[in-house]
C-alpha cells in the first residue's frame, strides 16, 4: 500500500507543479484557453490522444466490447488509430487551423456563429456542449472510481471528490498550457503502463498461445444468450477476427473513431498547433499514441472472459461491464509496483481527459454565451473605443468566468457520477452521440464545401440531439452506442440535402470566409 501512495502522491504533485508553472501563460483569453497559438506538435499529439483515451475506454469500453465480441474488440483500437487519430489529422488538422485562425475563432461554438453569419447558431452549439459533456464527464469519474476501490481500497465517492479537486487546480491555475504538458507526461505513462499491463495479464494465462486456446473454447454465458448479438454463434468467435457480430461490431467503430471529429474538446487542438510542419508530425505521433494506447485497451480487454463471469445487475438487466477489467487486474497482477503503476496510468487517462472536458465547456460558456460579442478587444482598442488597459482588464476578467465556470462544471458532473443513470459505455455514448450527431457534418463539411447553409446546421443541430434524446426517452429502444453511430452518420444527408433546398449565404461571405485556404 505503501508503494501504491507513494507513486500515486508524486504523480499527483508533479501535475499541480506544472499548472504553477504555467500560469504565467494563463492571464489571456487565447493563453488560457488555446496556449497562445503556439503548442508544438508533441505536445499537441499527446493533448489529442490523452483527450481521446480515458478510464471510459481503459474500464468501460475495453471491459464491454471485450467481452461482447473477444479478440475481434481490437479491431476498435485499429479504427480509433486509423479514424479517429491518422484521417482525423491529415482531413481536419490543415483546414481546421487555417480557417478558424482566419476567422479568430476559439471554440467550436464560436466557428458555427461566425463561419455561418449566425449569433443563434453560436449559443445553441455552446448550450449543446456544455449539456452533453456532463454525462462524458460522469463516465470517467465512474471509471478511475472503479480503479482506485480496487487498489486502494477508497469509497468510490471520495476517489471522485479528490479527483475533481485536483483536476480543478491544475486546469484553473495554468490552463490550456498547464493542460497540454499534464498531457504529455500522462501520455509517457499511459504508453509503458499499458504494454506492461498486457503483457502481466496474458503471462498469467500461460502466454499467448494458451490464452488464445482458451478463448477458442468460450462460450456465451445463459445471459449473452438472451441478447441477439449472439444469434448464430460458432465455437470459437471469441479468438476470431470478427467476433460473433460483425456489424455490431462496426457500429461501435464508427462511434469511437469518427465521432471524435466532431467533439469540441478534440477538434480544439487543431486550433492551437504551432504551423504546417507540426502537424505533419502531430499525425504521426498521434496515429502511433492511439494505436498502441486504443489498441493495447481493447487486446487486453478481449481475454476479459478468461477471468470468470462478471456479477448481474437484475434491475437493469445487463452485466456489470465495468468490473472487468478490474477483476482481471486484481486477479493477474500481484506486484505492488505494477499496480500503482497501472493507478497512475488510469489516473493519467481520466485527468488528462477530464481536464480538456472542463476547460473546454468553461470556455464555450464563457466565450460563447456570456461574452458572444464577436469583436476582439485589439479591434476596440484599433477603433479608439476602448484602451490597452481597460482591453486587459476585460480578457482578465474573461478567464476569472471561465475558472469559476471549470468549478461549476466539475460540482455538476460530480452530482451526476455519484448517483450514474447507466454504466460507462452507455453514458459516453449519449455524449458522443448528441455532440458528433450534432456537430460533425456541418463543421467538417463546412471546411470544405461552399455550399452548406446557416438553415441545414440548425437542421443537424436538431438531428443528432433529437435523434439521441428521442431514443433515450423512449427507454433507449436502440442502444445508445447504435444510436450515436447512426446519430452521427445520418448528419450528412441533413446538411446535404437542406443545403440543397435552402438559401445560401451571400457570396461576399464565402469569398471572406476562403480566403485562408488562398494564402
Amino acid at each position: 500500500m505503501l508503494i501504491k501512495i507513494i507513486i500515486t502522491l508524486i504523480f499527483l504533485v508533479m501535475t499541480v507543479a506544472v499548472g504553477i508553472y504555467s500560469r504565467k501563460q494563463a492571464n489571456s483569453v487565447d493563453g488560457f484557453v488555446l496556449g497562445g497559438r503556439s503548442v508544438g506538435p508533441w505536445l499537441s499529439a499527446f493533448a489529442y490522444g490523452t483527450s481521446y483515451f480515458s478510464a471510459v475506454v481503459f474500464v468501460g469500453y475495453a471491459g464491454q466490447f471485450g467481452w461482447k465480441y473477444g479478440l475481434a474488440s481490437s479491431w476498435i483500437g485499429i479504427g480509433n488509430a486509423i479514424i479517429g487519430s491518422l484521417l482525423a489529422w491529415l482531413i481536419l488538422g490543415h483546414r481546421t487551423k487555417l480557417m478558424t485562425q482566419h476567422l479568430n475563432s476559439r471554440t467550436m461554438p464560436d466557428f458555427f456563429g461566425t463561419r455561418f453569419s449566425s449569433q443563434g447558431l453560436r449559443v445553441a452549439a455552446s448550450i449543446i456542449a456544455f449539456v452533453f459533456l456532463i454525462p462524458y464527464t460522469a463516465g470517467v469519474y465512474s471509471g478511475i472510481s472503479k480503479l482506485f476501490d480496487m487498489g486502494f481500497h477508497i469509497p468510490y465517492e471520495y476517489c471522485i471528490v479528490i479527483m475533481a479537486l485536483l483536476t480543478a487546480i491544475y486546469v484553473i491555475l495554468g490552463g490550456y498550457k498547464a493542460t497540454a504538458i499534464n498531457d504529455f507526461i500522462q501520455g509517457i505513462v499511459m504508453l509503458f503502463g499499458i504494454t506492461a499491463v498486457i503483457c502481466v495479464v496474458i503471462n498469467s494465462q500461460g502466454g499467448f498461445a494458451e490464452a488464445l486456446e482458451k478463448l477458442k473454447a468460450a462460450e456465451p454465458t445463459a445471459h449473452d444468450l438472451q441478447s441477439p448479438l449472439y444469434d448464430g454463434f460458432q465455437p470459437g468467435d471469441f479468438a476470431s477476427w470478427f467476433g460473433p457480430n460483425v456489424l455490431s461490431l462496426i457500429g461501435v467503430v464508427v462511434l469511437t473513431s469518427l465521432g471524435t471529429w466532431g467533439l469540441p474538446q478534440m477538434v480544439g487542438k487543431f486550433y492551437s498547433i504551432t504551423d504546417e510542419s507540426a502537424i505533419k508530425r502531430g499525425t504521426i505521433i498521434s496515429t502511433l499514441f492511439a494505436l498502441v494506447v486504443a489498441g493495447g485497451c481493447y487486446f487486453l480487454g478481449g481475454f476479459g472472459r478468461l477471468f470468470g463471469e462478471p456479477a448481474w445487475n437484475e434491475a437493469r438487466h445487463n452485466y456489470k461491464f465495468d468490473d472487468i477489467i478490474p477483476t482481471m487486474l486484481n486477479t493477474a497482477v500481484d506486484s505492488d509496483l505494477l499496480i500503482g503503476l497501472v493507478m497512475v496510468l488510469v489516473l493519467s487517462a481520466s485527468m488528462s481527459t477530464l481536464a480538456s472536458l472542463v476547460l473546454t465547456s468553461s470556455s464555450t460558456m464563457t466565450l460563447d454565451l456570456i461574452y458572444r460579442d464577436k469583436r476582439s478587444e485589439q479591434e476596440e482598442v484599433k477603433s479608439g473605443e476602448i484602451d490597452d488597459e481597460v482591453a486587459i482588464k476585460v480578457e482578465r476578467r474573461k478567464v476569472v468566468v471561465m475558472r469559476v465556470l471549470i468549478v461549476f462544471f466539475i460540482v455538476i458532473s460530480v452530482l451526476i457520477a455519484l448517483n450514474p443513470p447507466t454504466f460507462i459505455a452507455q453514458l459516453m455514448g449519449i455524449s458522443w452521440g448528441a455532440l458528433a450527431g450534432a456537430f460533425l457534418a456541418p463543421f467538417l463539411l463546412g471546411l470544405y464545401w461552399k455550399g452548406v447553409t446557416t438553415a441545414s446546421v440548425w437542421a443537424c443541430f436538431i438531428w443528432g440531439v433529437g435523434f439521441t434524446v428521442v431514443n433515450m426517452l423512449m427507454g433507449n429502444v436502440i442502444n445508445p452506442i447504435d444510436c450515436g453511430a447512426l446519430a452521427m452518420v445520418g448528419g450528412f444527408p441533413v446538411v446535404i440535402l437542406v443545403s440543397l433546398l435552402t438559401k445560401k449565404l451571400p457570396q461576399a461571405k464565402i469569398d471572406s470566409v476562403w480566403k485562408c485556404y488562398k494564402k
